[in-house]
């Protein structure tokens, strides 16, 4: 399963139904199609690739040991993705290095309106970029900005989690969700400018 594509639910719950009972192959198979997505986005927040094996073998270890008691009121898909985030955030606090997120004012209706489609700042050139500078530049961007902020990006531009995922996954409201987003893209679209040497757009608030 590549990087960005969304799972199947259907052979989750297949796999997850037979690791409930005790079959340790299904659950190495659940382990093998998430492990290198957990490990990535555990890198994207760490961006140590040390501390990013750690917290991927500690989220399966919690998986395996809490596993009996997932009901499936979400996908496991997203399960999983929040232990994962929830121990990068608390190594994160642990390192002292846990940053407070912005107040985020604005009208919830504008916000949403300028949530779709997802910013050209990180999908397009994440993906489609072939220069090795390019991509450079876009880490150096995600790493300055906060944790909560990377976090949702990397969940949302480059895994492509919806909305009700991410409120999920993060712990947060939906128009919480909408208002962190709409700011974190702000944020990576001004660092990308400044790594970049791009003037911002006449009229934009320095």
């Amino acid at each position: 399963m590549s990087e960005g594509t969304k799972p199947d639910a259907a052979e989750d719950r297949r796999l997850v139904r037979a690791a409930q009972t005790g079959d340790e192959q299904a659950f190495r198979q659940l382990v093998v199609r998430y492990q290198r997505r957990v490990y990535q986005l555990a890198l994207g927040m760490t961006k140590d690739p040390d501390d990013a094996m750690d917290i991927a073998q500690e989220t399966f270890v919690r998986v395996h040991r809490y596993l009996p008691t997932f009901k499936g009121d979400s996908s496991f898909f997203t399960w999983t993705y929040r232990i994962a985030m929830n121990l990068s955030l608390d190594f994160q606090r642990r390192k002292g290095r846990a940053e407070r997120v912005d107040q985020l004012e604005g009208d919830e209706a504008e916000i949403e309106a300028a949530m779709d489609p997802p910013s050209a700042a990180l999908a397009g050139p994440q993906r489609a970029a072939l220069n090795s500078e390019l991509k450079e530049k876009i880490e150096e961007a995600l790493a300055g900005l906060s944790e909560n902020h990377r976090a949702i990006l990397l969940l949302r531009e480059v895994e492509g989690l919806s909305y009700a995922e991410l409120a999920k996954v993060l712990g947060i409201r939906k128009g919480t969700v909408m208002s962190r987003l709409f700011h974190a893209r702000l944020k990576m679209q001004k660092k990308l400018r400044e790594y970049l040497g791009e003037d911002e757009p006449e009229g934009e608030e320095r």
